[in-house]
């Protein structure tokens, strides 16, 4: 465990970042503004240390870039939410107009703009909480809410979710890193190959508002049940794509809400391999589409396509929709999630 400062925010909050290590030369480091995960080094085929993450050097960085959520913790409710309002037991909810007059991770007033306590430290895992109150960010109830970051001997991320609301509320957290798994240095992903096990994916309109249709993959871009470069038909003609302006989806994996491997990256580049586990029934994969001319770490200016990422998460939009798994967790049920990268 290494703690050091990382700037101070714009209120005057001083953070710092914790950092990880194992005893096979893999390193995580997490701050406590947003609880974000900062970097990922992974040993690459010639044993170098590879940053497999974007991200900033200081928190100042988070605060400037905060729409594009670098490695955020997403909450309460990830994605979006159609005409930013839904129904709950009756009572209609308000939320922000923050994206095309739709709620987009529940912003603006985003988790990962605010100081997260850290709750528990220890030589393997950091676990960070924030106190929602009822009411934040529209959402009803209050609801106390922990995040825990664990690297594994076998070089695994594990991030574990845990949060009970004392009212009915919605609860759809995912994590938001964008990987690159030649390093956050490197450009773009378009070579690096991706396999995700899904056979449908649920389509959005020109807003990319999830319209309650769930579409076959078979024969489309969007089929990713044979690995392939994220490059090779990221520009075709296709709806989802335009709409996207590359990859911005949600997919329907096919783990039955069970623990399982439901996706792959990797680089022959760097020999680096990347799993992805979930007990989650969707993952949006989204391509960096709208990183434009940003400075990031080392002064490094990223641009579209330089990550990926793979949010594990509730089916966008699922507020609006009867068909998609729900979104909302019930007073004093545990909300309980976690996705796990495995690096092989």
């Amino acid at each position: 465990m290494k703690v050091t400062d990382f700037g101070v925010t714009l209120k005057g909050e001083e953070t710092k970042l914790y950092t990880l290590s194992n005893q096979n030369g893999m390193e995580i480091a997490v701050t406590d503004y947003g609880a974000s995960l900062v970097q990922v080094f992974v040993p690459d085929k010639d044993g170098h240390p590879c940053d497999v993450v974007l991200g900033y050097d200081e928190a100042a960085g988070y605060e400037a870039g905060e729409g594009l959520f670098f490695g955020a913790v997403v909450g309460r409710n990830s994605n979006r939410i159609g005409g930013a309002a839904f129904e709950l037991n009756g009572k209609k909810y308000e939320l922000a107009k923050n994206n095309n007059g739709n709620n987009l991770h529940s912003g603006p007033d985003y988790f990962h703009l605010r100081m997260w306590e850290l709750k528990e430290k220890a030589e393997d895992h950091l676990t960070f909480a924030i106190d929602s109150p009822d009411g934040d960010q529209g959402f009803p109830g209050a609801v106390h809410i922990e995040v825990t970051y664990t690297l594994t001997k076998d070089n695994s991320i594990k991030i574990s979710y845990h949060a009970v609301p004392d009212e009915d509320t919605v609860l759809n957290m995912t994590n938001h890193s964008y990987f690159n798994l030649d390093g956050h240095a490197s450009g773009d992903v378009l070579e690096q190959e991706v396999w995700i096990d899904a056979d449908r994916f649920t389509r959005g309109n020109e807003e990319l508002i999830a319209t309650g249709e769930i579409l076959p993959v078979e024969g489309t871009p969007m089929d990713f049940r044979t690995k392939k470069p994220l490059g090779r038909d990221i520009n075709a003609d296709y709806e989802a794509l335009k709409f996207g302006s590359g990859y911005d989806q949600n997919w329907c994996l096919n783990n039955n809400g069970k623990f399982a491997k439901v996706a792959e990256m990797s680089s022959k580049e760097s020999g680096i391999t990347m799993e992805v586990y979930t007990d989650l029934p969707g993952m949006q994969l989204y391509t960096a589409n709208f990183v434009i001319n940003e400075k990031g770490k080392d002064g490094i200016i990223y641009d579209r396509r330089s990550g990926c990422c793979f949010e594990t998460q509730v089916y966008p939009n699922a507020v609006h929709h009867e068909n998609f798994p729900s979104a909302v967790c019930k007073k004093g049920e545990t909300y309980e999630t976690e996705t796990v990268y495995k690096f092989v």
